[in-house]
């Protein structure tokens, strides 16, 4: 199925995001509208150090809570190597410095409404150094956990953030082998 934009325009801007809203016209003939969110692309990391995982744990407004997930984040511009934007997050929310990047591949948060993909990496030869948060970081604490725990807390719904979820997804299939299941 093909969609055609007629017309677009952009309803609300900030640095962080633009919302645009499109007139569109399906194959069928049917016309409507998108509500699109654009927003830069962003990464999130695996740090693994042994049987631990590193966590961050940050309130999230949106949704009015508190948040477990893996370091995660969008440097707001475009045109930057995903990898770049791993190497920053991860130094700025868990204060971790990676000797590498494995890639584990793309995933599209809301392809139903946004454009942004978040590109999912595991880091590899940690160092742990000073933290650099943000501004809207201030509050986030770093937490290491087993990895068998992290997996209690996916299981008891504690962890449920859709892009960590999704990365542990990624990386538990490139993990298992030929009849592992």
């Amino acid at each position: 199925m093909t969609i055609r934009q007629i017309n677009s325009r952009v309803v609300y801007q900030n640095p962080w995001m633009t919302v645009r809203e499109d007139e569109i016209e399906r194959n069928n003939g049917t016309r409507g509208i998108y509500g699109v969110v654009e927003k830069a692309d962003s990464a999130i990391i695996l740090a693994i150090n042994g049987d631990n995982i590193y966590l961050v744990e940050q309130y999230r407004y949106p949704i009015g809570e508190v948040s477990l997930e893996f370091p995660q984040g969008s440097l707001e511009r475009n045109g930057i190597a995903p990898e770049e934007i791993a190497r920053e997050e991860l130094l700025g929310e868990a204060g971790i410095l990676a000797g590498g990047f494995e890639p584990l591949g793309p995933i599209h948060i809301a392809c139903g409404y946004a454009d942004q993909t978040t590109y999912a990496f595991v880091a590899t030869g940690l160092q742990q150094v000073e933290r650099k948060p943000d501004a809207e970081e201030h509050d986030l604490k770093v937490c290491k956990v087993r990895i068998s725990e992290f997996e209690s807390m996916i299981r008891d719904r504690r962890i449920k953030d859709a892009q960590t979820l999704a990365a542990w997804a990624l990386y538990r299939v490139r993990m298992s082998t030929p009849g592992d299941e």
